[in-house]
């Protein structure tokens, strides 16, 4: 939620509804970036100022991330996997952004340069998340075969076939002397 205020507060800089946007570091070259011609066109392109696109795009990874539990990867798939998509080419966006800001425009925006960082640290704690989403699914497609239990799964509907496909259920290991865990017995490893 960090990220969306700060987004929507130079949104409506961009917007002219405050006369000007705070910097504690470099002054006035934030309002040099987010006057930008680089701004300017993603305006244009995009029909709202990019900070209001940030700001959106900010306020659906709070919605994403905070919907379901730690297991939605397993019971709701398309829930992770819509909030890969907007947590991972946000981050992307942000980073590329941030090397526009040095190299085209020639100014540094502070505000920009944090919402940058939230959105890498997103990315990096949604990774996993997805990663973990879409192996399941593979797994659940390879034990199967069939579009229509991957789409069930997909859409977080349990099925039989699928249930074999957790990680996070117990496995039984065959304890050996020393006691070092071993494969996992054919029963528990049917995925």
């Amino acid at each position: 939620m960090v990220a969306f205020v700060i987004a929507t507060y130079m949104g409506l800089y961009q917007w002219r509804l405050i006369d000007s946007a705070w910097d504690p570091v470099f002054g006035r070259q934030t309002q040099k970036v987010l006057d930008s011609n680089v701004s300017e066109k993603m305006r244009y392109w995009f029909l709202v100022p990019d900070a209001i696109f940030g700001a959106l795009a900010y306020l659906g990874d709070a919605i994403f991330g905070l919907a379901g539990s730690t297991r939605r990867w397993q019971y709701r798939p398309w829930l992770v996997i819509l909030f890969g998509i907007d947590v991972i080419p946000l981050g992307i966006v942000s980073a590329v952004l941030v090397v526009l800001q040095g190299t085209v425009v020639g100014s540094w925006c502070f505000l920009c340069l944090v919402t940058a960082v939230i959105s890498l640290i997103l990315v990096y704690w949604a990774y996993d998340e997805v990663w973990s989403c879409l192996l399941y699914l593979w797994r659940v497609w390879k034990k199967t075969g069939s579009v229509r239990i991957l789409w069930n799964t997909f859409l977080g509907k349990a099925s039989p076939e699928a249930a074999g496909c957790f990680w996070g259920r117990p496995r039984q290991y065959r304890i050996d002397w020393p006691s070092t865990p071993s494969e996992p017995s054919t029963a528990a490893a049917s995925c």
